[in-house]
């Protein structure tokens, strides 16, 4: 087809007395003036790439690779209308490392949404909980702490203040299961081993990381004795009482931001509080504190749009919790699994300045672990 001075033909773009070439016949084809030219190319760059982004953690979000083998004839991921018609279909995770870990990922259909849920049996003898600041034991994993007489400080200069981290790294250092972010921080960058100021308690391994913040809440546990099974029993609690006694009682902790379910119901004030949908993670409990849930929630992206506080509030809910902790969120929510292959992957898709996929360097972690005994 011919064209006349000032159309398109041949793969040209004429404006003004300038042609750019088009790459191939099927490149947008955009009239732009010669001075705006770096502009046009900036700009172009940028859409291509968020047009890249768009499809990849928009419109097929899902990882098809799954942490867990899946029954023939069913769906690693499951889907729900709404999150009140969520119904858990757990699926064994890493049960010849530890017993009793389930694993749940689904969307909501309305509003959009993408998660990840991870099962905990604290219970377990063999199961290590680990935090951000524990040390390391040799060959991986954690020390074993005992139920600690007195908390003992980390030796940290000044107290509260911790190397940032990647999830999908504290994972792989700790030779952990599963790790998932905690306590919000300060400042906010992607850098790794900067220096991240905690906000709220942070207890590893029997070690006072950095103090509470009787503001918010936390969740906290207790190693039971071995004549009632051993393993670990847990609370969420307000900050403010952990003092005295009741603090040297923790083996570890970690702290939130607020309560998003108690005894099976949101409160009131949740709702009140914000209406704000973000990316978000979060821990449940069981009632009697032996189960564990951690779950992530995808947002700021088409596929996921992000959950307010009380809707994270009923999804821990649905999956079997009766308490609920929101952890920090936003672009810091990252739940990190250890897959068959023995590779660590970020299940769901972290989002820091905009960048889908990008981790952040975040403060503490609350990882799962097989334990180390002496």
């Amino acid at each position: 087809m011919n064209h006349k001075k000032g159309g398109v033909g041949n793969g040209n773009i004429r404006f003004s007395g300038t042609i750019i070439r088009s790459e191939s016949a099927s490149s947008c084809l955009v009239p732009v003036c010669p001075g705006h030219l770096p502009l046009f190319k900036g700009f172009l760059l940028r859409f291509c790439l968020i047009l890249v982004f768009s499809i990849g953690t928009g419109l097929c979000s899902c990882s098809t690779l799954s942490p867990v083998t899946v029954p023939a004839g069913r769906s690693g991921v499951s889907r729900a209308v709404s999150i009140e018609d969520l119904s858990p279909r757990w699926l064994p995770f890493a049960e010849d490392r530890i017993p009793g870990l389930g694993y749940f990922a689904g969307t909501v259909g309305k509003p959009r949404l993408e998660f990840w849920a991870l099962r905990v049996d604290l219970g377990e003898a063999d199961l290590a909980i680990v935090v951000s600041g524990q040390e390391p034991a040799e060959g991986g994993g954690a020390e074993r702490p005992e139920a600690p007489e007195e908390i003992e400080s980390a030796g940290l200069s000044p107290i509260g203040v911790i190397p940032s981290t990647r999830v999908s790294g504290f994972v792989k250092r700790y030779d952990c299961l599963a790790g998932i972010n905690a306590n919000p921080f300060s400042p906010v960058s992607a850098k790794i081993g900067e220096d991240r100021t905690i906000d709220g308690i942070t207890i590893a391994g029997g070690r006072l990381i950095s103090l509470p913040n009787p503001g918010f809440d936390a969740l906290v546990f207790y190693r039971e004795a071995e004549a009632e099974g051993g393993g670990f029993r847990a609370a969420i609690v307000n900050q403010a009482i952990l003092e005295g006694e009741e603090l040297r009682r923790i083996t570890h902790a970690v702290g939130g931001f607020h309560i998003v379910l108690r005894e099976g119901a949101v409160p009131g004030a949740v709702e009140k509080r914000s209406k704000a949908r973000h990316p978000r993670s979060a821990a449940g409990l069981s009632p009697d504190g032996k189960t564990l849930y951690l779950l992530v929630v995808d947002g700021r992206r088409p596929g996921s749009i992000g959950v307010t506080e009380g809707e994270l509030g009923i999804m821990l809910k649905r999956l079997g919790a009766s308490e609920g902790l929101n952890f920090d969120g936003g672009g810091s929510t990252a739940l990190a699994l250890r897959y068959d292959d023995g590779k660590v992957r970020v299940v769901n898709t972290p989002i820091h300045r905009g960048i889908p996929g990008r981790e952040r360097g975040v403060a503490t972690c609350l990882g799962i672990a097989p334990e180390t005994r002496p």
